[in-house]
């Protein structure tokens, strides 16, 4: 039997009180196991639930913000969210099971600690192999020879919100400062996000839902629980205002993959094939493609590897496929 080790556990009322409090690490669903699992053995734990400015959401000079301690559910179910940020309230829905999505947060998903087949392990499991570079040794053993780890990024919400072009409120001692989502990440399995130890994510600002569409599709063995083994999240930016938007013209476009590298990662290549066309099969094609090049998962997740590449292309055209639909609808 796995067991929990011996920590204090405190809850805050308050975002001040809470950056008073030391600890080594806080909330997540996903803390209890690694601990179980010896992956993180935290002194003190601090559950953020009790702390009112971290929940809810609501329009502030036109763009939604939200606080990291709405659950999973909370904006799958939201009509509000539905409706204007589908692609948010989709990747949430998509996460995990029903019980866990009622549990797990916004903040919680977009701050997932990195997930590889030689990390999330019993403390036995990963002793016998003299541990591994993540946790207690010094290899990595996806790519032995290699000076960093390669455990991978497994959020489903992360990737839409680089994608969308969301940004991140995070406090601490020093004050609070505003970062957009892509810089909150870094590709190292071990130091994958920006954030300081001693901040909090306080607030996601989502951008206002004015002349763009975004989508995530989502790879994973079995239709529920499963972590991605890839993710892709399309979002297109349309030309309002002139003739070319009649035949919907795009602007600007982003193609964000998860599940394939140590952070949520964006293929500028394939954005830029989008831009001045109308997502007609050649442009769906020819973005497909120059997503797939980049992609290069490694052997530290659930398939083949050669065969999630090939998924790469197949996903990023489904992705745009469900673009080109949905604006086509509207249209009608």
């Amino acid at each position: 039997m796995l067991r929990l080790p011996r920590f204090t556990y405190l809850q805050p009322t308050s975002l001040a009180e809470a950056l008073r409090m030391k600890a080594d690490v806080a909330g997540g669903t996903d803390l209890y196991p690694n601990m179980k699992r010896r992956h993180q053995t935290p002194t003190t734990v601090i559950s953020l639930m009790q702390v009112k400015d971290l929940t809810g959401w609501g329009m502030r000079d036109g763009r939604c913000v939200m606080g990291p301690c709405v659950t999973l559910t909370e904006l799958s179910d939201s009509p509000t969210v539905r409706q204007s940020y589908a692609a948010v309230a989709t990747a949430a829905e998509l996460v995990s099971t029903p019980l866990l999505r009622n549990m797990g947060t916004l903040g919680g998903n977009l701050c997932l600690d990195t997930r590889c087949n030689y990390y999330n392990q019993s403390y036995e499991w990963r002793k016998a192999i003299d541990f591994c570079m993540k946790k207690d040794g010094a290899i990595c053993w996806v790519a032995p020879s290699s000076p960093r780890c390669w455990a991978v990024s497994s959020s489903d919400v992360a990737p839409v919100m680089v994608a969308i072009g969301a940004e991140y409120q995070l406090v601490g001692p020093e004050g609070e400062r505003l970062v957009p989502a892509a810089r909150c990440y870094h590709n190292d399995g071990i130091n994958y996000l920006t954030k300081q130890p001693d901040e909090i994510l306080a607030a996601v600002r989502l951008p206002a839902p004015d002349g763009w569409d975004a989508v995530y599709h989502k790879l994973r063995r079995r239709g529920s629980f499963d972590f991605p083994v890839l993710g892709v999240a399309a979002w297109v930016r349309w030309e309002r205002g002139s003739r070319n938007a009649e035949r919907g013209t795009i602007v600007d476009a982003r193609i964000v993959l998860g599940g394939v590298a140590s952070c949520p990662q964006e293929v500028p290549e394939a954005g830029a094939v989008l831009k001045g066309t109308a997502l007609d099969d050649e442009a769906i094609a020819a973005a497909a493609e120059a997503a797939y090049r980049p992609s290069k998962p490694l052997d530290n997740t659930d398939f083949e590897l050669s065969w999630r590449k090939q998924m790469t292309r197949v996903y990023a055209t489904r992705a745009l496929q469900e673009l080109r639909s949905r604006r086509s609808r509207r249209r009608e």
